[in-house]
């Protein structure tokens, strides 16, 4: 595992694929835009590939980068080249000193999901994660207005995201006693299911947190090194439940631009009593599959969410045309 504290090191960074920067330096064919995903294992990797067609399939004009970090394997990495997703090496992100997740593991991986703001070759990236399913296009995030790199997160439009639920409906014990529907900035919205199609509740309702799902950025070294310079205070750190989200939640407390559910859906909002009030699946364009199982441990037999069966029904189409073109391999 890398060091915990990094500085940029955009030089270290490697792409492959077509929109990567070239070995020589020359970035003339490097998009300015892009969708990223961060990849450390190939448990998630078909979900990565998933993702992948259903932007393609939906008209998406932006290519999507996979970043993946130095413990992802070989075979993944030659899964991405042969269906032509760019890769960019980035370092694993960590506090200065540990803190534990062990009820949720998954949370290790999920500082790393800060280095998009690192990223200052692009002018805006928008990072997914790689358990979402993209229903339909969403290129409007590519020019939603946030401060320019050069406030340095000073701003009141740092990043964009959508608020995290804050509903826990699976009632997980080691959850903040906070987080209940009441504290939740969209049960906030119940009142106007229509509204909350457009707009997301002020940064400030609920708990105040965006979910790290999906952050709409413009790099920039200013909140980069601020974000760095937090991973350092052990005093900040421990204090975050919710690792990533939490850090910008903190740092930058009001100071992001909240999106509508529709952006990052999570799928637990669907469910009978958590937000039904305002969910509409005609309206949804990316529906994110938090915890687990997620869709690609399931069948259609053995399905246990009526909306995996979507993801199910995509990743079926995907894998037909990999076929197609010659790709066998398991993801």
């Amino acid at each position: 595992m890398l060091a915990p504290h990094h500085k940029l090191a955009l030089d270290k960074m490697h792409g492959v694929g077509k929109y990567a920067s070239q070995p020589n330096g020359d970035a003339q064919n490097e998009p300015k835009k892009v969708w990223t995903t961060l990849i450390t294992n190939t448990k998630y990797l078909s979900g990565l590939i998933t993702l992948d067609y259903s932007l393609k399939k939906h008209g998406t004009k932006y290519p999507l980068i996979a970043l993946y970090t130095a413990d992802f394997p070989e075979d993944g990495q030659t899964a991405l080249k042969a269906r032509g997703i760019p890769m960019k090496k980035i370092e694993y992100l960590l506090p200065s000193v540990p803190k534990e997740y062990a009820n949720d593991p998954r949370f290790y991986d999920c500082w790393s999901k800060l280095a998009p703001f690192s990223l200052v070759e692009y002018d805006r990236v928008v990072q997914l994660d790689s358990d979402m399913l993209v229903l339909k296009n969403m290129d409007e995030l590519m020019d939603l207005e946030l401060d320019p790199p050069e406030m340095n997160g000073d701003g009141d439009k740092v990043f964009a995201a959508s608020h995290a639920c804050a509903c826990n409906p699976l009632k997980k014990p080691h959850y903040p006693k906070d987080w209940v529907p009441e504290n939740c900035a969209f049960t906030s919205q119940h009142n106007d299911p229509d509204k909350a199609q457009k707009e997301g509740a002020p940064a400030t309702a609920g708990i105040a947190c965006p979910n790290g799902g999906l952050q709409v950025v413009n790099p920039s070294k200013g909140v980069y090194d601020k974000i760095l310079e937090t991973l350092k205070n052990e005093d900040l750190t421990a204090s975050y439940e919710f690792a990533d989200q939490s850090l910008l939640g903190e740092r930058f407390n009001g100071r992001w631009v909240p999106i509508p559910y529709i952006y990052n859906a999570l799928k637990t909002m669907r469910w009978n009593g958590v937000h039904d009030a305002i969910w509409r699946d005609d309206e949804v364009k990316n529906i994110h599959y938090i915890l687990s199982p997620k869709p690609w441990d399931e069948t259609e037999e053995t399905v246990s969410n009526e909306s995996h069966l979507w993801w199910i029904k995509l990743n079926d189409e995907r894998t037909a045309k990999d076929k197609a073109r010659g790709i066998q391999d398991c993801f």
